[in-house]
């Protein structure tokens, strides 16, 4: 019986090191390593924002963790399978085969984004917030980068890539789209609320709304209102 482990750990072994499967077995991995990084990012933010801003049993809570994990370690999985099967299949059967085309991982991201975060959930019609929470984290940091892109010298945008504009542009960029953005966050807080993100909403209601009730010294300084 060992021997007949052995034997079959060794066959497997020889064809996940094989180079030619090399190409498949990485949409394996892809989806593997994405399930394992949503359930690691995902569950200890579930775990503090439900409890600390959810009402509820602990039992409700805690499957409100479980099912934000098990989504966010899902869609992850799914979009690392699309991107990567996309991508493997451009590579193999397009105008250049065994060659990455220029947009191959643009149009890899496209598809992946749009069936994996891009629905709406079937039983309530709405986004889901965690994919939500994804896509707007997604698509902040593309921002930043295109606006470092933008002003990089021999890259970016005419004019304000120059090095001496460039070198004004970012000691100054990071303070102002500071400001601007806490400026516009508070504004539509006290004003437009309902259109937050609902976790957005509830910490800026603790820190911003709860702060302005009490009715003794200890809810004033140490208890948790």
């Amino acid at each position: 019986m060992a021997a007949a482990l052995a034997s079959l750990q060794a066959a497997i072994e020889r064809i996940i090191l094989d180079p030619k499967y090399h190409g498949l077995l990485t949409i394996v991995k892809g989806a593997r390593n994405g399930a394992v990084y949503g359930a690691k990012v995902r569950f200890p933010h579930a775990l503090v924002m439900v409890f600390l801003f959810r009402s509820g049993s602990i039992q409700q809570k805690i499957q409100l963790v479980y099912k934000a994990t098990r989504q966010h370690a899902t869609n992850l999985a799914k979009f690392a399978t699309i991107y990567k099967t996309t991508c493997y299949l451009l590579k193999t059967f397009g105008p250049t085969p065994g060659k990455e085309g220029t947009y191959d991982t643009f149009i890899a991201g496209l598809l992946g984004g749009y069936f994996v975060f891009g629905g709406r959930s079937p039983r309530t019609g709405k986004i889901s917030s965690v994919n939500q929470q994804i896509v707007i984290y997604v698509f902040a940091r593309v921002v930043l980068a295109l606006a470092r892109l933008a002003v990089k010298p021999g890259h970016g945008l005419p004019v304000v890539s120059e090095p001496a504009r460039s070198a004004v542009i970012n000691k100054y960029a990071w303070p102002v789209f500071a400001a601007t953005s806490w400026a516009f966050v508070m504004h539509l807080f006290r004003h437009h609320a309902e259109e937050l993100q609902p976790s957005l909403r509830s910490s800026m209601n603790y820190i911003y709304l709860q702060s302005n009730e009490w009715d003794s010294l200890r809810n004033l300084l140490w208890h948790n209102q």
